[in-house]
């Protein structure tokens, strides 16, 4: 069952095919949600006969899409897909099902599917059919897809990227709090895609009282490569309060999308206010006087929360990072200086040696217009 290919040939062909599969999974990266990306390409004598991508939740899986593409020429065809096809009635028919009926010949699958109302029957049931069957052709390029899907399902808690902008000296705003704009328009640009990409963009009080933000998705449809009258989706927008102060007149109460106030105080008549201008309540467990943030992230994983962006200021920012709740930085850093006055990135007391320093390790370094865009993982280990 693991992949295996039978000659030099058929490894070639699996992993030409299976780019095609993930690269059309790309193309849900801003829709799916909270559906998982995924590709399907049916080949058969070499020759591509159907493909399709999952595009939104309660429409058709990429598997019946590219079956439909088909037709009579799927029978016998191997079918390369991103995830394993579902087994289980949801809001489509199971896809094992299809392909069984379809008559293909072989499926490779880059990854078997973390939920657990799947993992493995629909392989099961593929086999048990007669289909020969398997799954790790380019898994880790499948598993990049869907970071936050398959956190959700493992460890019942969200992807969490950590977006910074500093200036090269690695500030955030001046002294005065004056922030407007450190990095430039393209990568600003570049921030709305990683939004719009995500579940929930999460801040906490001490930005909403300095910046008003609207924390939404700017783009339009066709910026996004979408279809034209495509809807744009907007993430959930998540403010860490402890005790409701959020004011009722914030701007991202009055936006299309959903709001969340997550707090630990007993809930007044702030709290009644927001409520009242439209935003959902969520009072966790409290730790050192602060919202749990380990209690948030569970809280919106079970609201089938993948992918969390997380834009804060330093104490909320280092708060994530000391928890261990931080998969990624992802930090724009512009060609300026702004001095030793000026705010840091993150607020991480208790360094006291260099033993004790946080240990980065950085996978992507790109220039975004003037700036540099580097993404890099915290290591659960430090040195």
């Amino acid at each position: 069952m693991i992949w295996s290919p039978t000659s030099v040939a058929e490894d070639i062909m699996d992993r030409r095919f299976m780019t095609r599969a993930i690269r059309l999974a790309e193309r849900g990266r801003y829709t799916t949600d909270p559906n998982p990306r995924v590709g399907c390409v049916l080949v058969r004598e070499g020759q591509i006969v159907g493909e399709g991508w999952h595009q939104r939740a309660g429409e058709p899986h990429a598997e019946p899409l590219a079956l439909a593409q088909a037709g009579e020429r799927a029978r016998g065809a191997t079918v390369y897909v991103t995830l394993e096809p579902c087994a289980h009635h949801g809001r489509t028919p199971p896809c094992a099902e299809a392909l069984i009926a379809a008559g293909v010949a072989r499926v490779v699958c880059a990854m078997r599917d973390p939920n657990p109302q799947v993992a493995g029957r629909g392989i099961e049931r593929l086999q048990a059919a007669g289909i020969r069957v398997e799954v790790g052709c380019l898994d880790s390029d499948a598993q990049a897809l869907n970071p936050g899907f398959i956190k959700r399902h493992t460890q019942q808690r969200p992807y969490v990227r950590c977006k910074l902008a500093a200036s090269l000296d690695g500030r955030t705003a001046l002294a005065t709090g004056e922030s407007k704009w450190i990095t430039s328009d393209a990568a600003r640009r570049d921030v709305q895609r990683w939004r719009a990409a995500s579940s929930a963009i999460v801040t906490g009080l001490g930005t909403v009282l300095g910046d008003d933000p609207s924390l939404n998705v700017r783009l339009t449809a066709a910026e996004l490569g979408l279809d034209a009258d495509a809807p744009v989706r907007q993430p959930w927008r998540v403010v860490v309060d402890s005790y409701w102060r959020t004011p009722p007149t914030a701007r991202l109460l009055s936006l299309p999308g959903r709001t969340l106030i997550a707090g630990t105080g007993p809930k007044g008549q702030a709290a009644a206010a927001l409520a009242a201008a439209g935003a959902v309540l969520l009072e966790l467990p409290e730790q050192a006087g602060r919202v749990d943030l380990a209690a948030l992230m569970t809280a919106l994983a079970q609201r089938e929360i993948n992918e969390v962006l997380l834009e804060a200021g330093s104490t909320l920012s280092g708060a994530a990072v000391q928890a261990g709740l931080v998969d990624e930085i992802l930090l724009y850093q512009a060609p300026c200086l702004m001095g030793q006055a000026a705010k840091g990135l993150f607020d991480l007391p208790g360094i006291d040696s260099m033993a004790n320093r946080v240990v980065l390790e950085i996978f992507d370094v790109r220039r975004i217009g003037v700036d540099l865009r580097i993404r890099a993982r915290p290591q659960l280990k430090t040195a």
